[in-house]
Order: C-alpha cells, then structure tokens, then sequence
C-alpha cells in the first residue's frame, strides 16, 4: 500500500473501509425504519420526493440508482401502503406523476426522527468540527465520482438525506 493512500488503523483500504461503513449504517437503518412499517428503499424514494415531488417513475429511478422494474414494483408497494399516489401529468396524461400523501408525509416525518437517532450514534465519537469536516469529505468525494454526463450523484444524495 503506498505510503500516501489514507488507510485504518490496519492498513485496510478506505474504499473498504467505507463500504463497511455503508453496510453498517443500511444495517442499523433497517433496524429502525422496520417498526414503522418502511423499508430502506421506500425511506428512499419518499426522502426524493420530499425534496422533488411530481416525479416521473423514471426520474424516480435515476435519482434512487434503481432500474425501471425494481422502481416499478417499489411504487406498487408504495401506493398499495397509500404513502404515495399517482396523478396524470396535465401535459402529457401518459406520463405519471408521483406525489406524496398525506399519510407518506406523516409516516416520513417519523421515518426522519427514527434515521436521525442512527445518524446522530454515527457521528457520535466526533466532534461537531470532524462531522462537519466528515460530511464536506463526502461530498467531494461524491462529486469526483459522480458521471457529470449522465447526472450528478450530489444532486442524487441530497435529494435523499
């Protein structure tokens, strides 16, 4: 390992490092989203559309980095649970516009308390100045990866914090 790559304590890779970080917080997500009746992904999908409602599936899709069919059953499920519903787009009825209800809209807002809990255990070690360095890390990161060409990651991140 070159002597300049960031590693852990044990010489593991960042890139390994992060994903353990990932697995962990998607982990401890699903343990507190599950009580309240959502999954990860439907917490997902209605962060997006808080920030973004009258969405296209297909827009859905490309800021949740699913494809089509795994969005189209997603929204099934969704509708059937009434957090979501459909509406006709006035310009082009065959396109189908995706709204939270109000029901969605209640049951993300505890979705948010019961994330923020997860959230706040994270970053708990550090201090406010290393998670607002943390997070600022992310991001930068996040924007040197992201494909410019077919979309911004940042855009899709924050869509669903």
């Amino acid at each position: 390992m070159s002597a300049n790559r960031p590693a852990g304590k044990r010489g593991q890779r960042l890139t390994y490092l992060v994903k353990r970080l990932e697995m962990a917080e998607r982990a401890r997500m699903e343990e507190v989203l599950r009580p309240l009746g959502v999954t990860l992904h439907q917490y997902t999908a209605m962060s997006i559309l808080e920030a973004r409602e009258g969405l296209s599936s297909a827009q859905l899709a490309r800021r949740h980095v699913v494809s089509p069919q795994a969005m189209h059953q997603l929204i099934a499920s969704m509708e059937r649970d009434r957090l979501i519903e459909r509406r006709p787009d006035p310009a082009n009825r065959r396109i189908l516009r995706i709204w939270l209800t109000e029901h969605g809209a209640e049951v993300l807002r505890a979705s948010h308390v019961a994330v923020d809990v997860v959230e706040e255990r994270m970053l708990s070690t550090l201090t406010d100045e290393e998670a607002a360095t943390f997070a600022r890390a992310v991001e930068h990161c996040l924007a040197a990866l992201s494909d410019r060409a077919t979309g911004d990651a940042d855009d899709t991140m924050r869509d669903a914090s």
